[in-house]
């Protein structure tokens, strides 16, 4: 596709967008999705996109008076960013952890860790992705924290050990959102239990429902993420790499610089990595207690989900990359170069202003798309009556729908929640109350499993951005190869999870089926593509 037909195809969506602003019909709220998808796919520029949906946005609230729109963008939109504490914290955070990780990566500690972890094996890039994958699982307590660090500090690494950086991005993608999503302790839990008790007020039964008991009856039926995390295993070990992520693969072996260690001094030991991180872990998770907490002592694991969820995270997580940032600085080695510490921390803050303008990209287009009421009008057309065991099935694709367009897995789950469970309860109110409760656990896990896979593979999802930037990759790219993996674990969600656990199998059952499916899906698919080469 040439560039000027490129260019002629955004200007297309770019005309709709005035038409449909002078229309009455509710679809119009969807276009900003598609001018931000249509043109950062056409133009493979994440920031151009974001903010042309955006602007597609503000023309269409306008009712298509250019300048009343651009002064809203700004006003309405873009300025009450600096108003949210959550979100100035997290710009902080992003650039402090920026600075946090340049320093870790130049003062030589992980390339020590690589010569004590990684070439032990036989197979050092195995290693590096498996290391990758265990950071991931453990700092369960914040998606968007999770996705920065893990990937700024194993990058380099797969630099050396043959492992491209989309594979890389896959890898922190995929243990970001859907670990938090799982985990009874994270910044995700209030929100989460917030959403399941709107879902009774709607009937009015608020007073009646127990939303922590509910949430954890959910967490096996929430198939989309544990799927997503037993794929990555098999796909490390297996070495899977369907659709474009082949080719990036075979030129990072290409393109191996795994020799290239000599530039370390010997006398560097690998603690002057690990000693920050873990300082930034233990001052992340006890921040959250000490902010959250109502009452530090005794220590449950209800007191901990719940201060986990009333806590300030923005403010802790500032706090704590501070205090990282500070032990990191004492740990730096004075003999590595004539480098200074204090200007690496900068470069390193320096290299994420670009990336941080996609991220407030991301959020100028979620603006827009609230105040349109997308995410809710799109809920509205696709619900229906459904047979009462495809009901996880269709809150699942309706949810994957939602967040894929809006890029929003909170905002999905605020949309569909209310409206998910009172149909549960409404449809299943003649059946025995134990089936009840299997509906109503599957329900509640498919809007968390659809909302996940949009935060998942969204080009416009903060977190799918995130993952970009940390990793140092076009957001085009991670999407591109992350998008086979996704869809193989939605496929399977689908076909063995809410399909048959709707007709009552029951989930150990599934979930070892499932399980199984993954661990055969490479060879099965390496087979088909022999015998359709043949």
């Amino acid at each position: 596709m040439t560039d000027n037909f490129r260019k002629i195809l955004v200007t297309v969506l770019w005309g709709l967008a005035f038409i449909w602003a002078l229309s009455d019909n509710q679809l119009r709220a969807l276009w900003p999705s598609v001018v931000a998808l249509g043109t950062a796919l056409l133009l493979k520029r994440v920031l151009i996109g974001l903010f042309a949906g955006g602007m597609a946005g503000a023309i269409i609230l306008a009712n298509g008076n250019l300048a009343v729109a651009f002064v809203s963008l700004f006003r309405d939109h873009l300025i009450p960013l600096g108003q949210s504490p959550w979100k100035v914290g997290a710009i902080l955070f992003t650039f402090m952890l920026g600075g946090f990780a340049a320093i870790i990566e130049k003062g030589g500690g992980l390339q020590a860790l690589v010569k004590v972890f990684l070439y032990k094996g036989r197979d050092p890039s195995k290693r590096v992705q498996l290391s990758g994958f265990i950071l991931g699982v453990v700092c369960f307590f914040d998606g968007l924290a999770n996705s920065m660090m893990v990937g700024r500090m194993l990058r380099s690494l797969a630099d050396q050990c043959g492992v491209s950086r989309v594979k890389m991005a896959y890898i922190v993608d995929s243990t970001s959102s859907a670990v938090a999503c799982l985990a009874f302790v994270s910044t995700w839990i209030a929100y989460q239990l917030g959403m399941i008790r709107e879902g009774y007020a709607q009937l009015g039964l608020e007073n009646q429902v127990q939303p922590y008991a509910l949430f954890f009856r959910s967490i096996p039926y929430n198939f989309y993420c544990w799927f997503t995390i037993v794929l990555l295993p098999v796909a490390i070990y297996k070495n899977f790499n369907p659709g474009p992520m082949k080719k990036y693969e075979m030129e990072a072996r290409t393109n191996s610089v795994k020799t290239k260690f000599n530039s370390v001094e010997d006398n560097i030991h690998w603690a002057v990595a690990v000693i920050p991180v873990f300082i930034l872990l233990i001052s992340i998770f006890l921040g959250m207690y000490l902010n959250g907490a109502k009452c530090l002592y005794p220590v449950t694991f209800k007191g901990i989900a719940d201060a986990f969820g009333n806590a300030n995270s923005a403010l802790v997580l500032v706090c704590a990359s501070a205090v990282a940032s500070l032990a990191a600085f004492l740990c730096f080695p004075k003999r590595v170069g004539q480098e200074v510490p204090s200007k690496i921390y900068l470069e390193g803050m320096q290299s994420l202003f670009l990336p941080i303008l996609i991220l407030i990209g991301a959020w100028v287009l979620a603006s827009t798309l609230e105040d349109l009421k997308a995410a809710e009008v799109l809920s509205l057309l696709l619900t229906g009556r459904f047979p009462v065991f495809l009901l996880p099935t269709t809150v699942f694709l309706i949810g994957a729908l939602i967040s894929f367009s809006t890029g929003s897995s909170w905002g999905t789950m605020g949309i569909l929640m209310p409206l998910s469970i009172p149909v549960a309860i409404t449809i299943t109110g003649s059946s025995s109350g134990q089936y009840q409760e299997l509906i109503l656990a599957t329900v509640v896990a498919a809007v968390f499993s659809g909302a996940v896979f949009g935060d998942h593979c969204s080009p416009i999802s903060d977190t799918t951005i995130v993952a970009s930037i940390s990793c140092e990759v076009e957001p085009h790219d991670h999407v591109r190869t992350q998008l086979p993996y996704a869809l193989i674990a939605a496929i399977i969600t689908i076909a063995i999870g809410f399909v048959p656990v709707g007709l009552g199998i029951p989930i150990w059952v599934l979930l070892l089926m499932g399980t199984l499916i993954i661990w055969i899906t490479p060879d099965l698919l390496s087979r088909f593509k022999k015998i359709k080469d043949q």
